[in-house]
């Protein structure tokens, strides 16, 4: 029975031993990525919405696809973080759209998508990307596809739909 018990315990208190360190160490660095992260995200805001001083999160009904929606404190326009379902899996961007309902830009943040084909459609040097700017709800869907990328070209251009469709919620809300 000793035999038994004493390697139960051993590992046992080993196992409190690193959990209090993995929960700790998670203590410390957990305020520094959500820091790390909000700083991204606010570099990305200015970086889709030039224009604008300070932007303010808004709280409203926003549309499938839409996670987040900001407004610049200055009336420059509307940043929205966007969520879509690519080939490869979930595609997440912010796209600005300023006050006259244009997009300013794009940029994605992350995506799954399949290395040389679709990840053409949301590189943020791609020449898919670039068609973006300047185009409005009228003229939004008028971008060229990507050729075998189909399913992330169209994913892309839905999450772009649902940033208007949110644009013209929180434009109306004023």
């Amino acid at each position: 029975m000793k035999d038994i018990i004493k390697p139960i315990a051993v590992l046992a208190g080993i196992c409190l031993v690193v959990t209090a360190l993995l929960a700790y160490i998670n203590m410390i660095t957990s305020p520094i990525i959500t820091k790390a992260e909000e700083d991204a995200a606010a570099q990305a805001r200015a970086e889709v919405l030039s224009e604008a001083d300070d932007f303010e999160k808004l709280d409203a009904e926003l549309p499938e696809g839409v996670t987040e929606a900001y407004k610049a404190t200055n009336g420059a326009g509307y940043v929205f973080m966007l969520s879509t379902k690519g080939y490869g899996g979930e595609i997440k961007l912010i796209c600005g759209i300023k006050s006259d309902g244009s997009i300013e830009q794009t940029k994605t943040l992350s995506h799954m998508e399949t290395s040389g084909i679709g990840s053409k459609v949301v590189d943020n040097e791609s020449d898919y990307r670039k068609q973006y700017p300047g185009k409005t709800a009228d003229d939004y869907n008028t971008v060229d596809a990507v050729t075998g990328a189909t399913i992330s070209s169209k994913a892309y251009q839905k999450a772009i739909a649902a940033a208007f469709e949110a644009y013209d919620t929180v434009k109306e809300a004023k």
